[in-house]
């Protein structure tokens, strides 16, 4: 049985791996006619005042941060339970991230807004977590009130709607992942959504300095949806030889990682801030035209696990459902489990309050005990898959199984 994962380029179908053949071979792989169409028919179903197509969504975030004229010892509020490409961005341009705690859809909890206010905040960001959306009406009336940016994480929220409009089109700007475990994934990938013209002339001459990453970082990228479902996930945990074969093309600079070393300690690689290529751009496109069947899919499976296991979540229409997540207290021992049925849980949203679990808080500049419920949250956190390789038949054995630990 092929290995069940979360985050091991869970999107791809055929065509994407026939694609990523294709490209490959490309001549057009760093700058190309791709870019402009992914930005146009993502900009056709937003409507946004203008796009600009990022290498990833750090990318996306620095160039925001710096168009909105953030300093050194400037604040920006974030919330707890969050992932460290958000903080490191922040990090980047010598502000502070300032942290709030979290509602019980894992979202940050507006209440607790205001009192994290002063006189060097300069923005809010809202992280629509796994899909959810955030309640904007309450926090875009603080910021308002303040004077203060609203910046619309929407990694994990591509399509998913709030009132009746997409996410990302509350905030003054908005910015979009489309990394390996992403809503769509060209294994590196970003989008930035701009709602004022002023903002995008700002945001423009920011964009326009940066370079593309080069044709060998491009490479890696193309080649792991292929790796990883003809080679890796086949024959994970056959004699560990799809393990081995992942860290021999990590180390070889074959693949890349999701997260580099340097980024747990507070510091970004310098293939960020860097354009999107053309065979990326390309990529995403192929997996944009798919996404609402796979956002019909994860609702569908994120109905059946609340049926059957509970979960944080109450179901609403209008999420899209990234993961599932659910409370245990014995995460570890469930995960070392179903890794014996070749499932794979592990996806590194849990255990901290900043993840992936290496991240180091104190380069974080967050404090143990500051938020007390994003941390027994992401202690207590299991994360069940949604993506469309996930039929409803792999659904139904991951709850018998985990029916039977807990």
């Amino acid at each position: 049985m092929k290995t069940v994962s979360i985050s091991l380029s869970p999107n791809t179908e055929k065509d994407d791996i026939s694609l990523a053949f294709k490209e490959l071979f490309s001549s057009k792989k760093v700058e190309g006619k791709d870019i402009e169409k992914f930005e146009n028919i993502f900009n056709d179903c937003f409507k946004f005042d203008k796009v600009f197509s990022l290498n990833s969504g750090r990318s996306s975030l620095i160039v925001i941060l710096e168009a909105l004229g953030i300093q050194k010892n400037d604040e920006i509020i974030v919330q707890a339970y969050t992932c460290n490409a958000v903080i490191n961005p922040i990090l980047k341009l010598e502000a502070f991230p300032v942290y709030v705690d979290i509602d019980d859809n894992l979202n940050i909890d507006p209440s607790l807004i205001e009192e994290k206010i002063t006189n060097k905040t300069k923005a809010v960001i809202v992280q629509h977590t796994f899909g959810m959306p955030a309640q904007l009406d309450k926090i875009k009336e603080i910021c308002i009130k303040h004077n203060i940016f609203l910046i619309e994480d929407c990694a994990h929220a591509l399509l998913a709607k709030y009132k009746e409009d997409y996410c990302g089109k509350f905030g003054d700007v908005s910015f979009f992942s489309f990394g390996r475990d992403k809503v769509i994934s060209s294994v590196y990938g970003g989008m930035i959504g701009s709602n004022d013209k002023e903002l995008s002339v700002k945001i423009e001459n920011v964009y326009n300095k940066l370079d593309f990453p080069d044709k060998k970082w491009v490479n890696k990228q193309i080649r792991h949806p292929i790796l990883m479902n003809l080679l890796i996930l086949p024959f994970y945990n056959f004699l560990n030889i799809g393990k081995i074969i992942l860290e021999l093309s990590i180390r070889s600079e074959t693949l890349s990682k999701a997260v580099c070393s340097i980024e747990y300690q507070g510091e970004l690689p310098d293939y960020f801030p860097k354009k999107m290529p053309n065979s990326l751009a390309k990529m995403a496109l192929n997996q944009f035209k798919k996404i609402e069947k796979f956002n019909n899919h994860r609702r569908e499976l994120a109905k059946y696990y609340k049926k059957e296991i509970g979960g944080i979540f109450n179901i609403n229409e209008d999420a899209i459902y990234l993961k599932f997540p659910i409370k245990v207290n014995n995460g570890d021992a469930i995960i070392k489990e179903f890794s014996k049925y070749n499932i794979m849980l592990e996806d590194g949203w849990r255990k901290k309050v900043i993840v992936p679990p290496k991240t180091n808080l104190i380069k974080m500049h967050y404090n143990i005990g500051e938020c007390k419920k994003a941390e027994e949250f992401s202690d207590k956190m299991l994360i069940l898959p949604t993506h469309i390789n996930i039929s409803m038949e792999t659904a139904e054995r991951i709850v018998y199984i985990l029916k039977s630990l807990i």
